[in-house]
């Protein structure tokens, strides 16, 4: 099992009290270094809090970021020192959490949904998908990440049906990587990019998703313990995140990765959350963290810690010429529909491929 992986099992840290962060009437300085208040009725504390919660995957990532702007944010705001406390799991989980009282001022998460259910909440007021690059701040792929030399022969999804085969991927009603694993099946299926199923074809990826899911032996709670579980001698493959293979690597692990002829581009996007940033007056400095992220240092942690591809789709294709391959059909969710009729309708939908498939593959 990777260290990595283990610091991200422990990674879901408790929120301390935002002391000093209560509203009271307060100006902010003309040179901007109160830029930490939430608003004009607002002062913040003298070392001031962000929450943030974030996918599973990114522990790493996050911990280079975060620590990376609280120091520029020092030296460039009279010595103000930012503290930031995290808290990391499944997707959908975290989404979930901060609907029913969480108090992140910040929230970094797999997919479009999940930021749309705190937004559905009232807790985001603003339009995130018109920030800068939609709100999205890193790209990666679904991809499978086999034993030492691929003793399946794992090349295409087709190959996920095959009779005996043991799969491991998270739980899709707590994981938004589960989601993108669906996805990735589903529209690789739909762009006739898959052996034996035809383009176009809601039955026949229906059809795919259910030999898929018939061979499913564990839904973990999130992408990383699905992947830990992989790692520990479970399954024959897991369906997971680019990143998470190449980290693994990179920490000494025997994982060995196939990326499919065609695939999702995973786009994850980074939001603040209005109303808890407003009330616990850090609505400012929340904005600058995000901003942040999408700036030429930022995007740099996101490649070399977090081994993200670019955000641009096309760019993001091409790969690095190195550890990440060139991908001959890598989509995107707006290729396939959007998300919004992917949730309710074609896949997610009470008469959705895969809401079909699943039960069909439960028996």
């Amino acid at each position: 099992m990777v260290t990595r992986h283990r610091r991200v099992a422990v990674a879901a840290i408790s929120v301390l009290a935002l002391a000093g962060a209560a509203c009271s009437k307060g100006n902010a300085s003309p040179d901007g270094s109160n830029a930490a208040s939430g608003g004009s009725n607002c002062e913040p504390a003298a070392s001031p809090v962000i929450t943030l919660a974030a996918y599973s995957n990114v522990y790493d990532t996050y911990g280079k970021l975060t620590s990376n702007f609280a120091s520029d944010w020092k030296d460039k705001h009279d010595g103000q020192q930012v503290i930031f406390q995290m808290s990391f799991g499944g997707s959908t989980t975290q989404a979930t959490n901060v609907v029913n009282g969480f108090p992140a001022d910040v929230v970094a998460l797999s997919l479009a949904p999940d930021v749309q259910l705190i937004q559905d909440a009232g807790l985001i007021t603003h339009d995130w998908t018109k920030d800068t690059d939609g709100s999205i701040v890193g790209s990666s792929a679904v991809v499978f990440d086999v034993r030492p030399g691929n003793p399946k022969h794992i090349e295409n999804w087709n190959d996920l049906t095959q009779a005996g085969l043991q799969i491991l991927t998270p739980d899709p009603a707590q994981s938004g990587g589960a989601k993108w694993n669906i996805v990735g099946a589903y529209g690789a299926s739909m762009r006739g990019k898959v052996d034996g199923y035809k383009a176009d074809d809601a039955a026949d990826a229906q059809r795919l998703l259910t030999g898929i899911f018939s061979n499913v032996t564990v839904l973990d709670k999130s992408a990383n313990d699905s992947l830990k579980n992989f790692e520990s001698g479970n399954g024959d493959v897991a369906i997971t995140y680019e990143y998470a293979v190449l980290a693994a690597q990179a920490a000494g692990g025997e994982d060995e990765m196939v990326v499919p002829p065609s695939t999702v581009d995973i786009q994850t996007p980074t939001v603040v959350v209005d109303k808890n940033a407003e009330a616990h007056c850090v609505e400012d400095i929340a904005n600058a963290f995000v901003k942040y992220l999408h700036t030429p240092d930022a995007q740099e942690v996101f490649a070399s810690v977090g081994y993200e591809r670019p955000i641009d789709q096309a760019d993001a294709q091409k790969g690095d010429g190195d550890q990440q391959a060139p991908i001959t059909d890598l989509f995107t969710t707006d290729d396939i529909g959007g998300w919004d009729q992917i949730e309710k309708d074609t896949v997610f939908g009470p008469d959705g491929a895969f809401t079909k498939a699943f039960q069909e593959a439960q028996g």
